[in-house]
């Protein structure tokens, strides 16, 4: 094995890489990475290749401090690949060790996506890190939903909400389109975040460039009353395991039609039928606590009401 830096010229085997991993996805992706604008990041992603095959990709950053991070620009990072075994993991922490060694990297920052998103539940590489000396830096309290095409969808929800979705369904006048309508969802998204005094993680231009890129990837649920647009949800498919809910949001003068919670109805819905196991609704994370992992009670109450169930999004620290 070697690690090589990756070059333009592996783009399209990168990303067929990916697709065909067993725990990568849209993230880890240089589709997404195009998204930046040129120049905000200076991204040092790295290859594990093996008689000239890629055998894992490892997406990031060498930082000021000299520590290499991943994700950067994006939701999840660390180590890809495909369904390997606990020898191959092993030799590959290794070398990417041995290449930190000679690269003056003093360590890596790994944040990967929860286990829901495997085809084959595998943490070899993390016992490889742990058993390596990492250790484990932050946890992040996630929430998702199992999908099953088996059991009725809107019995699975708490009484509230499946008296607050049938009633929904029933309204005439609220009506819910899956379509590319950003103009529509943006200002209902600066509207809402404005609330509790942030900004979206996207531009409106950073959204229409990620539709651009990666068009299979961006689904947008929609939500109007009597034609208005009241609501929505930027659904990302993240792989072919799970997809994921980025922004849920709504006009809070709308709140008593429970848009929300019609459009959740509405994408898990769509999720199941479309054959995907998990839906991830997010962290649930007190952002304005001291410390970053303390969690948001009534956001995950408000979640478990829909039948989810805590995933973990954990960073290893490996100092070399």
């Amino acid at each position: 094995m070697e690690v090589i830096k990756y070059t333009p010229a592996w783009k399209e085997k990168w990303d067929k890489f990916v697709d065909e991993s067993n725990n990568g996805t849209m993230f880890h992706k240089q589709a997404f990475f195009d998204y930046h604008t040129p120049g905000k990041f200076r991204f040092d992603h790295l290859m594990v290749i093996e008689k000239g095959n890629i055998l894992a990709v490892l997406p990031g950053a060498i930082m000021r401090d000299g520590m290499f991070e991943s994700p950067i620009g994006a939701s999840y990072g660390s180590v890809v690949t495909r369904d390997i075994k606990f020898n191959v993991a092993l030799e590959l922490v290794d070398t990417l060790i041995e290449y930190g060694r000679k690269n003056g990297i003093k360590g890596y920052l790994l944040t990967s996506a929860p286990m829901v998103y495997e085809d084959e539940p595998n943490q070899n590489i993390d016992f490889a890190l742990l058993w390596r000396g990492a250790k484990y830096d932050l946890h992040y309290i996630s929430s998702a939903i199992k999908l099953d095409t088996k059991r009725d969808l809107i019995e699975r929800f708490s009484p509230t909400i499946r008296r607050n979705v049938r009633g929904s369904l029933k309204n005439d006048d609220i009506t819910v389109e899956l379509n590319k309508r950003y103009d529509e969802f943006y200002p209902i998204l600066v509207d809402n975040k404005a609330r509790h005094n942030v900004k979206p993680t996207h531009s409106y231009e950073d959204l229409i460039k990620l539709d651009e890129l990666m068009p299979e990837n961006l689904k947008l649920f929609m939500v109007y009353y009597k034609g208005k647009p009241i609501a929505g949800s930027s659904l990302f498919i993240c792989n072919r395991t799970i997809t994921l809910c980025f922004y849920n949001m709504l006009y809070y003068e709308y709140e008593k039609l429970k848009p929300i919670q019609r459009v959740m109805y509405e994408v898990l819905k769509w999720s199941t039928d479309n054959g995907y196991k998990y839906l991830d609704i997010g962290v649930s994370q007190d952002t304005k606590a001291e410390n970053p992992m303390t969690p948001s009670m009534t956001l995950i109450d408000f979640k478990e009401k829909f039948d989810a169930r805590t995933i973990m999004r954990n960073t290893i620290r490996l100092m070399i």
